[in-house]
């Protein structure tokens, strides 16, 4: 299964903002652990760069590459990033781009805290609570069929 992380998702877990963190936490270890295939859109760690700039460059840049150690990372071309700035369908630009992000890695989902701001998105928005249940509802189905020898 392959997901874009949304910042806002990647904020939650980095803050700990209740009550999402919880479950934010637990689809960004399943990425770490690599149970799920999980990516960051290129223009997140500028978000997060910022959101951290409280902290010394260092601990900025050790954070940015311990998560970008085990989330890959996303970008969108040139003519996507034009189409995303044309885009009046989507109320938030950044979520835009999320989009196209998602769309050059084919992903499965993108997760969210924010799915509304997604309802014309291509790639199906979840939230990180909803993203566990399919993933655990999936995983549950599979193993209900004999293994094939």
């Amino acid at each position: 299964m392959v997901l874009l992380i949304d910042t806002n998702v990647l904020l939650d877990y980095l803050l700990i903002r209740q009550p999402q963190f919880n479950d934010s936490a637990r689809v960004i270890s399943a990425c770490q652990k690599g149970i799920i295939t999980g990516y960051i859109a290129f223009h997140s760690l500028s978000i997060l760069w910022y959101t951290l700039r409280k902290k010394s460059d260092s601990e900025r840049r050790q954070f940015l590459l311990q998560l970008t150690s085990f989330l890959r990372i996303a970008s969108a071309s040139h003519e996507k990033v034009v189409d995303a700035i044309q885009q009046v369908t989507f109320p938030d630009f950044e979520d835009c781009l999320q989009e196209k992000c998602a769309m050059e890695i084919n992903a499965d989902f993108i997760v969210t805290n924010n799915t509304k701001d997604f309802t014309s998105s291509k790639i199906h928005a979840v939230t990180p609570t909803e993203m566990l249940e399919l993933f655990f509802k999936l995983k549950t189905e599979l193993h209900q069929f004999p293994q094939l020898p």
